[in-house]
């Protein structure tokens, strides 16, 4: 089994992002980057119940963002582990990633934050790396969580040049 570099990006279509559109989604595949899971054991880490877990994974699988890498028999029992593809997903084309960040979409609540920056290339690195970081450290708290009293939220950051592509 090949590890996957940990900033790792991988192009994905516009229907595999739509399986990205729940926050369950993401919280799961952040527990199956490192390490190889189960249902069970995403769930028993989730706080959630087995089956439903089981749902996503499944559809995570059939979408091709995670890979089953082990089967096991354990007394009669298939065990299947899974792992995140990559930790972070590109769509190719216009579309908006999660239709919620769309800005017609009629949200309860909404934060907006732009600004302009002028950086050289090391500086564009650093910020897109301490963003992601950023992300990374709230998916963990989440997972860490187990959805007490919670709702969800979609976030995107978006760190576009000036220039056009010409």
């Amino acid at each position: 089994m090949m590890d996957q570099d940990q900033n790792q990006s991988i192009e994905i279509s516009v229907e595999q992002a739509k399986l990205l559109g729940s926050a369950q989604r993401v919280k799961i595949l952040g527990t199956m980057l490192d390490t190889a899971k189960t249902s069970k054991q995403v769930a028993d880490e989730l706080g959630d119940s087995p089956g439903s877990i089981h749902y996503h994974i499944q559809k995570l699988y059939d979408g091709g963002l995670i890979d089953l890498v082990e089967t096991r028999t354990v007394g009669g029992i298939v065990e299947k582990y899974y792992k995140s593809k990559a930790k972070w997903f590109n769509t190719k084309g216009t579309q908006t990633m999660d239709p919620v960040l769309a800005e017609d979409y009629d949200a309860a609540t909404r934060t907006r934050i732009s600004l302009r920056l002028q950086l050289n290339a090391d500086q564009y690195e650093e910020m897109t790396k301490e963003f992601k970081e950023l992300l990374e450290k709230w998916v963990n708290k989440t997972i860490a969580s187990k959805g007490e009293d919670s709702k969800e939220y979609a976030v995107g950051i978006n760190v576009v040049s000036t220039e056009t592509s010409k």
